[in-house]
């Protein structure tokens, strides 16, 4: 099993390192994902899902260390939630950097979310990167909570799909979205 793992960690990782798209299970549902620096990979991640390139995409982080290379201004208050939440919470900053095109939205703004889960803990760390987290599925359609609910289509658009977890029947929903401005004002955009 150890080994197996490693294989998948490995195989995930050469596949961000050439640019390339993973299907990944995340701390929440199923995720595509890519390399939030690499203009092209992020182009194909809009291309799989058949979204507007002005809608924003979520990006995972492994610590508060990472997250502060990829954001201008971050409010303590943000930083006070972000290391205190035990559940998985998605946060919408004012400015992001360092990023590809489309990764932020028209205004700058990128959300991000520490992920916990341990084989996205394991894999951001290797990666020494953030990784763009968006679900695995077509624009509008359903977010797949557990494998078996991704289409086939999105599996064939997929460079690399992840093996871990994919027997695993526990079913999460997206996460919380909140944005908090550099003023420290909270607005709640997703429960």
């Amino acid at each position: 099993m150890k080994n197996e793992y490693a294989e998948d960690l490995k195989n995930a990782l050469n596949a961000l390192r050439a640019g390339k798209v993973i299907l990944y299970p995340t701390d929440t549902v199923w995720g595509l994902g890519c390399d939030p620096t690499n203009a092209g990979a992020v182009e194909k991640i809009y291309r799989i899902k058949q979204r507007a390139d002005s809608k924003s995409l979520i990006v995972l982080v492994s610590s508060s260390e990472m997250l502060k290379r990829y954001v201008s201004d971050i409010p303590d208050v943000a930083l006070d939630m972000v290391e205190l939440t035990d559940t998985p919470l998605t946060v919408v900053y004012d400015r992001g950097k360092n990023f590809a095109p489309g990764v932020t939205a028209a205004d700058g703004s990128v959300g991000i979310r520490l992920c916990l889960d341990p084989f996205c803990q394991d894999l951001l760390t290797a990666f020494r990167k953030p990784l763009v987290s968006t679900s695995a599925n077509a624009s509008g359609e359903p977010a797949p909570a557990i494998f078996d609910e991704i289409t086939e289509d999105i599996k064939e658009s997929a460079d690399y799909i992840c093996l871990y977890r994919q027997e695993d029947r526990t079913r999460s929903k997206p996460s919380p979205v909140i944005k908090i401005s550099s003023n420290g004002a909270v607005k709640i955009l997703r429960q």
